[in-house]
């Protein structure tokens, strides 16, 4: 891949951070970093070019929190009209112990998906992705299952009890914590990231040949501050038993090479979720088979969820081809 444009989001710290700096030191010609404030974007842009000696990053105020932000955002890089090979979605946070809803009425945690399902939904449409432009999309270690104090919803039984079957419902009531929800920060996080590999699944089947997205969990990293509003429990108990043992923590540099990496994969991977083998949560990643991950029901459940609460979805199949002068790799849903 040509590396020349490269968007990070969540970019003023943290995995955001480094990653950017790991793009100017790879060679990227230009990277456009996000912030939620154009003032702080606009100084951690001066920052990345002093410590990189490099002037190759271009600030863009984007908050995804923000529908209107997302559309500035959105408009400023259609007037610029360069598509982009690189898309990385790192921004992100851990809840905290109070339950958070966004003006647009979605849970916290989950807020970030949204806003980057329309910036991608967005760059399609406007032709701003290169035809093969790779998309990596921060997960976590807990949506595989097996790590301690964070629980995933079994989506099938939440709806089968509460939604008649309709998995659709019962991902978008996860999305908005709201109804049969019971808020528990570190669930409300698990449920967020394992969404977010089951929307990688769901978007790979929609892209045109030739792109291609990757879910990427960074592994442990606490000198971020993605944890900055999680609980007590996990912030003074957690991470500082985990700080402790060998092999359960790196440094951000290190965590966002694993975004580097991905971006490097083939089509033939694409839809794939990416985190550390079982029982770790560093070293190098692997992809997860775990079946409740691949399974297609809840993939496209939660793609269509994602498009409810949003209201933005592809067109057709026949505009892609239109667009890309290629058939759309669909792909097999696991059932």
């Amino acid at each position: 891949m040509e590396h020349s444009i490269a968007l990070v989001t969540g970019a003023t710290s943290g995995l955001g951070h480094a990653a950017a700096r790991l793009l100017a030191e790879e060679g990227w010609r230009e990277i456009i970093i996000t912030g939620r404030s154009l003032a702080q974007i606009q100084e951690t842009a001066e920052q990345l070019a002093a410590e990189t000696r490099r002037k190759v990053f271009t600030p863009l105020e984007l908050d995804l929190d923000k529908p209107l932000s997302v559309q500035s955002a959105l408009a400023e890089l259609v007037k610029r009209g360069r598509p982009l090979d690189f898309l990385l979605l790192n921004a992100g946070m851990v809840p905290g112990k109070a339950r958070v809803i966004t003006a647009a009425g979605i849970e916290a945690s989950q807020a970030p998906l949204i806003g980057h399902h329309q910036l991608t939904i967005g760059l399609l449409r406007a032709k701003l992705l290169s035809n093969n432009v790779r998309i990596v999309i921060a997960s976590a270690e807990p949506a595989r299952g097996g790590v301690p104090m964070f629980k995933y919803t079994d989506a099938a039984a939440f709806a089968d009890k509460y939604f008649g079957g309709d998995q659709t419902a019962a991902v978008e009531a996860l999305i908005r914590n709201g109804p049969y929800v019971k808020y528990s920060p570190n669930n409300a996080y698990a449920d967020a990231k394992l969404m977010v590999a089951w929307w990688v699944a769901a978007l790979a089947r929609r892209l045109p040949s030739g792109m291609a997205v990757y879910a990427v969990s960074p592994g442990a990293s606490n000198a971020t501050k993605v944890a900055r509003n999680a609980g007590p429990l996990l912030k003074y108990l957690m991470i500082p038993i985990v700080n402790l043992i060998p092999g359960m923590n790196q440094t951000p540099e290190t965590a966002a090479r694993r975004y580097l990496q991905a971006s490097e994969f083939g089509t033939d991977l694409s839809g794939q979720f990416y985190a550390s083998a079982k029982g770790k949560f560093s070293g190098p990643m692997e992809v997860q088979r775990q079946p409740h991950l691949h399974d297609g029901a809840n993939q496209e459940a939660a793609w269509q969820a994602v498009v409810n609460v949003s209201g933005i979805d592809l067109p057709h199949p026949e505009w892609l081809r239109e667009v890309s002068g290629r058939s759309p790799d669909r792909g097999e849903i696991v059932a």
